[in-house]
């Protein structure tokens, strides 16, 4: 699938979700790129907006299976991977797979579940495979995690560590709709008896693995390498910041950055589309110093701060003929 393809089959997916999602147009742009750069996406919203309608919906449009596991504080292990069961007509026990075993999976409130059972999930989203009783068993190609977690009732929760936060290649949030969205959303739910609105399958699984392949054509020229290795080491000498952005991280940041212009239509990487995808990419990796967090320092304020300090290199737009 080549790039102008690639981005008219994004374009489509975006639609349909715009169709049955109110929210800005940039949160399924986001998903989307954590999607094509073969990553995962949490999501942290207030309960309400919309975020498991936007998951399914999703991969109802990307035409994959999807799996929802509502975490809890007495969630285990075994409740998400799976467990062995015993036949009693064969008399052997057999793996009865876990909600897991799906190429979208929604960990819904992600940050309820105790560590063990946190900890089985960053091994399936990095290994892209689970292991019970010492037995590994691969999951779903492609398989994407999209995970929520509620930033009010920290009660009773268990905030997730930086090192798992870090396998999460975007971080975003859905927001609120504006004042002509949410009378859109009244307008729409009082036309139909569903509480849900369809959504139609763009892609066939297949065409999401070509999909994902895109990015490996896009073209980033060396001064653009300099640019996101220059973005990720100023994060590592600002005061605010106790823990900048590791080279995984400056890794992410050119893998998405890559997926979104793949999405956009261009065979090629610009200064903006690095600005378009920090924030979402770089904020959720960096730890603030304890007095940065006491002074309500926001994390993409630190972002947003290493965009205007780093210089931007001006790079001409290759011949697309070429």
């Amino acid at each position: 699938m080549d790039v102008t393809q690639a981005s008219t089959e994004c374009t489509a997916v975006l639609q349909t979700i715009d169709d049955a999602v109110i929210c800005d147009r940039s949160f399924p742009e986001d998903i989307l790129v954590g999607v094509v750069g073969r990553g995962h996406v949490l999501v942290e919203d207030v309960p309400g907006t919309g975020k498991t309608l936007t998951a399914r919906s999703v991969a109802t449009a990307l035409g994959l299976s999807f799996s929802r596991i509502q975490f809890t504080p007495d969630l285990l292990p075994a409740d998400v991977t799976g467990t062995h069961i015993f036949n009693e007509r064969e008399r052997t026990f057999e793996f009865n797979k876990g909600p897991i075993f799906a190429n979208v999976v929604l960990a819904d409130e992600i940050n309820r579940a105790p560590p063990k059972t946190q900890a089985a999930l960053l091994e399936a989203m990095e290994e892209g495979q689970v292991t019970v009783d010492g037995e590994t068993r691969q999951l779903p190609d492609p398989f994407i995690v999209i995970a929520t977690q509620n930033p009010v009732e920290q009660e009773g929760t268990f905030p997730l560590p930086e090192a798992q936060v870090d396998r999460f290649l975007v971080k975003t949030s859905m927001g609120y709709p504006d004042e002509a969205g949410e009378v859109e959303l009244l307008r729409r739910r009082a036309d139909r008896e569903t509480t849900s609105p369809s959504v139609e399958r763009v892609l066939e699984p297949e065409q999401v693995e070509q999909l994902r392949r895109a990015p490996e054509t896009i073209r980033v020229d060396e001064d653009l390498l300099e640019y996101i290795a220059a973005l990720a080491r100023e994060t590592r000498s600002d005061g605010r910041v106790e823990v900048g952005v590791s080279p995984r991280g400056t890794q992410r940041l050119f893998e998405a950055a890559r997926a979104y212009a793949a999405i956009t239509g261009r065979s090629y990487v610009t200064p903006d589309d690095i600005k378009r995808v920090a924030r979402s990419v770089l904020a959720h990796r960096l730890v603030l110093t304890p007095d940065a967090t006491v002074n309500g320092v926001d994390k993409s304020q630190v972002v947003d701060g290493v965009l205007e300090s780093v210089p931007v290199p001006t790079v001409e737009a290759p011949d697309q003929n070429a």
